[in-house]
């Protein structure tokens, strides 16, 4: 059996675009981030995080301006505690708040950061305490329907007391 030069060069071609296809398919997913800039971490407590996960992202304006790095939960106060890295090119007031939103109906959560007006900037080891928690879809269907049932009880008691 014999190899030519040709056939290494194939070789070669098809393991480098199967690597690119792995190194695609993992930045896509988000579970790869090649940047190397250390940033600045900062803290929050949210009543409800709904479906946030480690490595989501946090914009502002539309831009990723950082991403979750942990979340555990405070048994002291009952909150889940985020954690957040954020670049250091971008400075955000400490008056700023977050929220928790979602891309899309049903896609995946991320942290909003809306700026505030302080004069001093958010630093290393801050913590945010205006946070709104995430929305969860089944907690507003359950008051919808709740809603609709004392509206359609009070108004059937209503007729009956002619």
């Amino acid at each position: 059996m014999q190899h030519s030069k040709n056939d290494m060069w194939v070789g070669f071609f098809v393991m480098l675009g199967a690597a690119a296809l792995v190194f695609l398919a993992l930045q896509a997913g988000n579970l790869l981030s090649l940047n190397f800039q250390t940033g600045y971490q900062i803290t929050a407590k949210f009543d409800n995080i709904g479906t946030l996960k480690p490595k989501a992202a946090v914009k502002s304006a539309g831009v990723t301006v950082g991403k979750v790095v942990a979340i555990a939960f405070d048994d002291k106060t009952y909150q889940a505690k985020v954690t957040m890295e954020l670049e250091k090119r971008y400075a955000f007031p400490k008056d700023s708040s977050l929220k928790i939103l979602t891309s899309g109906l049903l896609g995946e959560q991320y942290v909003g950061i809306e700026p505030g007006a302080d004069e001093q900037n958010l630093a290393a080891g801050d913590a945010i305490s205006a946070t709104q928690s995430a929305v969860v879809l089944e907690n507003l269907i359950g008051q919808f329907l709740y809603s609709k049932a004392a509206d359609t009880g009070s108004s059937s008691n209503a007729g009956g007391k002619k």
